[in-house]
């Protein structure tokens, strides 16, 4: 079911968070501890940053191989450094395509957004339900077959129809959503997100039934000094904090933290 990794803080090296861990994102595509449903995460990798200094939309890479074949990314890590990054192991919902325009980060101008979970049958189930819901505006951006995608179109939906809403409340309204939409038509959903403008991390952890695909947290490690960390399993040894279940976690740029629950 997918492991996702989202860093804010200090500036640091993608090799610094990606690979050296002793429990990296890495290690987590081949041998995860705490996924619900599958064995490895081999369908595809995506990692997502900001530039350092300069105010530009984020730039992500993306591959449709397993993260441990890719030759490129190793060499790029070295050199890449970032204050925000998000990133994603795939396990393919059966019946979703192994394809580049699935493979996570979305993004959309300053957003990023990655999510582990699923809506169950969903062709068949809110596939139509969500894609009546979608603003013309993101309707016409999806260009993937994935339910992790139009989750990411209705939230930004929700965001243009309510410009006021901040974006905890445009998350919150998104799964009341899917809440809904999953008892009326006695469906199985879950929704472990990450999005970010680069400056803060907004996530949750969330599920119609129990348990919800596991999250974490760690604020300020010894190895990265003022930052967050909100993984799907811990990276190293440290007190990470599980994610309180059907909550919102609110990372600011100071790297203060608020859970809010849903």
């Amino acid at each position: 079911m997918c492991r996702l990794l989202a860093y804010l803080g200090s500036s640091v090296s993608l090799e610094e968070i990606l690979y050296k861990p002793e429990h990296s994102l890495i290690v987590q595509s081949y041998q995860p501890r705490e996924m619900t449903s599958g064995v490895v995460n081999a369908d595809g990798f995506g990692v997502g940053w900001y530039h350092s200094q300069k105010n530009t939309d984020p730039f992500t890479y993306r591959n449709t191989l397993p993260i441990w074949n890719d030759s490129n990314l190793p060499q790029i890590s070295r050199y890449v450094e970032s204050k925000c990054v998000l990133a994603y192991v795939r396990s393919a919902t059966p019946g979703q395509a192994l394809d580049f325009a699935n493979c996570q980060p979305f993004n959309y101008q300053q957003q990023l957004f990655i999510h582990n979970g699923f809506i169950e049958n969903f062709r068949k189930s809110l596939h139509r339900k969500i894609r009546s819901l979608l603003t013309p505006d993101f309707y016409e951006g999806i260009n993937g077959v994935t339910d992790s995608e139009h989750i990411f179109a209705l939230l930004l939906s929700q965001a243009q129809v309510n410009p006021d809403l901040t974006p905890e409340e445009a998350l919150r309204n998104t799964l009341a959503i899917l809440l809904d939409m999953a008892k009326y038509h006695k469906v199985k959903v879950s929704a472990n997100i990450v999005f970010s403008d680069g400056n803060r991390l907004i996530a949750s952890r969330f599920s119609t039934h129990a348990p919800a695909p596991s999250l974490y947290w760690l604020k300020n490690p010894v190895n990265f000094p003022k930052s967050v960390i909100i993984a799907s399993e811990p990276l190293f040894t440290g007190n990470w904090t599980a994610c309180p279940e059907n909550s919102i976690i609110s990372v600011g740029e100071d790297c203060d933290i608020e859970i809010i629950p849903i």
